[in-house]
């Protein structure tokens, strides 16, 4: 039931940064939900290897450069996803990192 919750907010979060950020748009609810959760699958299976891969990177730019891993992932569920668009890298960049707050907040808040 909490994963479903999660989702949902995770969602609603998406839907809200399409229609705030500029170079991101979320053509609607629908769109939103599948982005999220392609989103989640991205984040589970490619993040992690990536993050590994990428390990003397991170430790060259003390971490910074998991923005730049977060923000790749973000444009590639835009290229999967239809109706779900980020123009550009710096969008991509401020819309993770948008995204990145919202999710801590939502797993925060609906517990382990």
């Amino acid at each position: 039931m909490r994963l479903l919750v999660r989702w949902l907010l995770m969602a609603l979060v998406v839907l809200t940064a399409g229609y705030v950020l500029p170079g991101l748009r979320v053509a609607d609810f629908t769109t939103a939900i599948v982005a999220a959760a392609v989103l989640g699958i991205v984040n589970a299976v490619i993040r992690p290897i990536l993050m590994f891969l990428a390990i003397p990177l991170r430790i060259l730019t003390l971490g910074l450069f998991s923005f730049v891993i977060n923000a790749l992932l973000l444009l590639l569920v835009s290229a999967v996803v239809p109706g779900f668009e980020v123009h550009g890298f710096w969008a991509a960049l401020l819309a993770s990192i948008v995204l990145a707050i919202a999710g801590s907040f939502i797993n925060g808040s609906t517990g382990p």
